[in-house]
């Protein structure tokens, strides 16, 4: 009973030992000022993360493209064709497999990164996708096209969640929201990237190979940005103190210390007495983020992330389409979708502004309140400059809201286990991406462009009331004040 009692409080002792270590470690990143270095961070992870959102949006500009090679007749497409039971055919099957991808990619596998680390995974994830997407680009049928696609979007859907638990736990509290914004600003070049290549190349087969080939291919370039993320971003330290190695917690602190201090060529100030909690933290398991407090926080994201995808996919992943019905032909399509395409990057360059002044709860329902008005007038707009102008101003609203809501969601959950809640509520918006497009296309086919923004002002207004009622304050609050 003794030699019982003994290991007990040893038990307790290594516990409380490490509570006092992650406190520290996090206390001591929450002092780091903004840098050059701690700025040079982000904008790696952010330069690997582009090719998420190149792939995410290069669904929209190859339709085209695949569609006129014949890749989604029912001979070609194969076992594929039983999700006309569900109403999908045709292009729609490509974008379901995205999105069914994505959505296993989040869900199954949005807590790998708590186990084995942020950038392990962030940077595995990346060679997944440019690996599956090198041979999607060399299908020849339907079918092999949306398996590959699938198997692209498990990948996709694995960095998507790290990327955001990542950025959290490396910056501190006071420019979370700018180093968030960043990341969005860097991302978003994909858009316009992608717009032109699909001007330039899907109409025409560049040395005889179909221009969409072509345009798949340039996604695979992400594989080279892993050397460079390997060397340059150090893995997360509230990660590694959390999982009882504090040394290497330790070292990674004391050399982001060092560069603060050679960047700024002052002494760092002291640390703020940092909370400890007073009983050791609970061991991690998905069952966590089913009790207070964050339970509800769960229920509010997974609402939130179901509707804000039909507001911002149903316009992004729809822009040539859309004006297509507006009676545009294919190739202005694409040019305007291009024009409309180049603004994506200033939405979160002007969120810089607001990023850490204003609360990011209100910055997302602003963003939605705006693109849901500017939808519906962009719906009704025929001249040349009111679409432009309209749909910019979708776009630019459409951003404002996915950079705050990007660093919102991953604010809201202990570093124990915020991989996998960010996983687990962003599984819906790939859940509801895979079925928005099936409703926005019927919507598209029988009641036209007015009827689709109707729908997508709906989520909006979703969106407002469940993050303006339910969702907590977090602006210049350390991860686990917020967490707690």
């Amino acid at each position: 009973m003794a030699h019982a009692g003994l290991k007990a409080a040893g038990a307790v002792d290594d516990a409380a030992t490490q509570a006092a270590a992650v406190a520290s470690v996090a206390a001591r990143l929450d002092r780091l000022p903004a840098t050059r270095s701690l700025w040079t961070m982000v904008a790696l992870l952010s330069a690997g993360a582009i090719f998420e959102y190149y792939d995410l949006f290069v669904t929209a500009y190859v339709a085209p493209g695949m569609t006129r090679g014949g890749l989604f007749t029912p001979e070609s497409l194969g076992p594929f064709n039983a999700l006309a039971g569900i109403g999908v055919t045709g292009f729609g099957t490509f974008v379901f497999a995205t999105f069914a991808g994505l959505w296993v990619g989040t869900t199954a596998f949005g807590g790998v990164a708590d186990r084995f680390g942020r950038r392990a995974v962030f940077t595995w994830s990346l060679v997944w996708y440019s690996l599956s997407t090198l041979v999607l680009a060399l299908q020849t049928t339907g079918f092999g096209v949306d398996l590959w696609r699938f198997v692209t979007g498990i990948g996709l859907g694995m960095e998507l969640v790290t990327v955001d638990t990542y950025i959290a736990e490396i910056v501190p509290a006071s420019v979370r929201g700018r180093a968030y914004a960043l990341n969005q600003v860097v991302t978003f070049l994909a858009v316009p990237l992608v717009a032109l290549l699909a001007w330039r190349l899907v109409p025409e087969a560049p040395l005889g190979v179909d221009g969409w080939r072509w345009v798949v291919l340039v996604g695979t370039l992400g594989a080279v940005f892993v050397w460079f993320i390997r060397r340059g971003v150090p893995e997360s330290a509230r990660w590694l103190a959390r999982q009882g190695r504090v040394d290497a917690a330790e070292r990674i602190v004391r050399r982001l210390e060092r560069a603060a201090e050679r960047d700024t060529g002052r002494t760092l100030p002291p640390v703020v007495a940092p909370f400890v909690p007073p009983a050791p933290e609970s061991r991690a398991s998905f069952a966590e983020i089913w009790r207070p407090p964050y339970r509800s926080r769960t229920l509010m994201l997974s609402a939130f992330q179901f509707c804000q995808t039909i507001g911002f996919y149903g316009f992004a992943a729809w822009v040539p389409s859309l004006l297509i019905a507006k009676g545009i032909d294919v190739t202005k399509s694409l040019q305007y979708s291009f024009t409309i395409a180049v603004s994506n990057p200033f939405g979160p360059l002007l969120g810089l502004l607001v990023a850490d002044r204003m609360e990011r709860k209100w910055q997302i329902c602003a963003a939605a309140i705006a693109a849901a008005v500017f939808g519906l007038l962009f719906s009704q707009a025929a001249g040349f400059y009111a679409v432009i102008a309209l749909g910019v101003a979708v776009t630019l609203s459409n951003n404002w809201m996915s950079f705050a809501f990007h660093g919102y969601q991953a604010e809201l959950f202990p570093t124990r286990v915020r991989a996998r809640a960010v996983g687990f509520v962003y599984s819906w918006s790939r859940l509801s991406g895979a079925f928005a497009g099936l409703i926005i296309s019927a919507l598209l086919a029988r009641e036209g462009v007015g009827a689709v923004f109707v729908f997508i002002a709906g989520a909006m207004a979703v969106v407002v009331l469940a993050i303006g009622v339910f969702g907590p304050r977090t602006l210049d609050r350390p991860l686990e004040d917020i967490s707690r």
